[in-house]
């Protein structure tokens, strides 16, 4: 992952009142690709793979989500997987390309998933990282919990969040000390790279982009993660977990099963950022299904 890396130009876009980022690599005819990146990530998160991509022949399109990266914070704290998936649908209709592939790390993948479902018409492929939402299980603890106690605890959670003032770092230095120490499995590249597009100015110090609330997802949200999302994924997807993710496995709860053409990888020794932590694993299976598309 080391070398020269092609800079992307950044491009801006309206979506329900935010002015929202993204950034391009490639030429506007090559075939298209969208990556969305996880939660209090960035769009710059891809920069090794878009390299890549690039230099395989696409055009390759990262927005970072509304209160992320170099996009708006929403004024109300409208995170929810609903809106994410409206303000997709508006960077494609941007964008003005009719069949496209997409890719999504964690949160993004969620995203992504939802709307293949919504709009089979539009994605050519679908790959996701560490990218199924919340497993079975989750759901039948939400349900154990009830909708009253979630809601107290989220709400408890947000104003607690909201009353806490933001922390200011003295350098970009120390705040890539913090991250790396939450990421002990990423190179001192990555760790430099990503934190360095992850702050932006304060006063005298450095603050991170992301906004906060965006870690305080509402009892509301997810409903749409159904049975039904899955089955309706009518494109080949490709699913790759780290074989130390956090995540409950998709590969085993029956979730990939729904999907009616679905890879599954696991890729060994890795964690929740497999792209990162074993990327020329990542691109081994990554390129061949991607390229496949010649041969449907």
């Amino acid at each position: 992952m080391t070398g020269a890396r092609p800079e992307p130009q950044r491009r801006s876009f309206s979506s329900q009142g935010l002015e929202l980022s993204y950034v391009e690599w490639g030429e506007a005819d090559a075939p298209l690709i969208i990556l969305l990146h996880g939660s209090r990530d960035h769009a710059r998160s891809w920069d090794w793979t878009a390299a890549a991509l690039v230099g395989d022949g696409w055009r390759v399109v990262a927005p970072d989500l509304r209160g992320h990266g170099d996009s708006q914070w929403s004024p109300d704290s409208a995170y929810v997987t609903s809106y994410q998936v409206q303000d997709l649908a508006e960077l494609v209709d941007t964008l003005a390309v009719p069949r496209f592939s997409l890719i999504g790390h964690s949160f993004g993948g969620t995203v992504c998933a939802r709307f293949t479902a919504m709009f089979p018409e539009r994605v050519e492929r679908l790959v996701l990282i560490e990218g199924f939402g919340p497993a079975p299980e989750v759901f039948a603890m939400w349900n154990a919990q009830g909708s009253v106690a979630r809601s107290r605890q989220w709400l408890e959670a947000r104003r607690k969040a909201l009353a806490r003032p933001p922390q200011i770092f003295a350098s970009v230095e120390a705040a890539c000390a913090q991250f790396r120490a939450a990421n002990p499995d990423l190179s001192p590249e990555q760790v430099a790279h990503l934190g360095r597009h992850a702050v932006r100015r304060h006063g005298d110090g450095w603050v991170w982009k992301s906004d906060p609330q965006m870690k305080h997802f509402p009892p509301e949200d997810h409903y749409a993660e159904t049975e039904d999302v899955w089955r309706s994924i009518a494109c080949p997807t490709l699913a790759i977990r780290g074989s130390r993710g956090f995540l409950p496995n998709p590969f085993t709860d029956g979730r990939c099963e729904l999907i009616a053409d679905c890879r599954m990888v696991t890729i060994d020794d890795a964690g929740h950022w497999p792209h990162h932590e074993r990327f020329d694993d990542f691109l081994g299976e990554l390129m061949p299904f991607l390229n496949a598309k010649a041969m449907t």
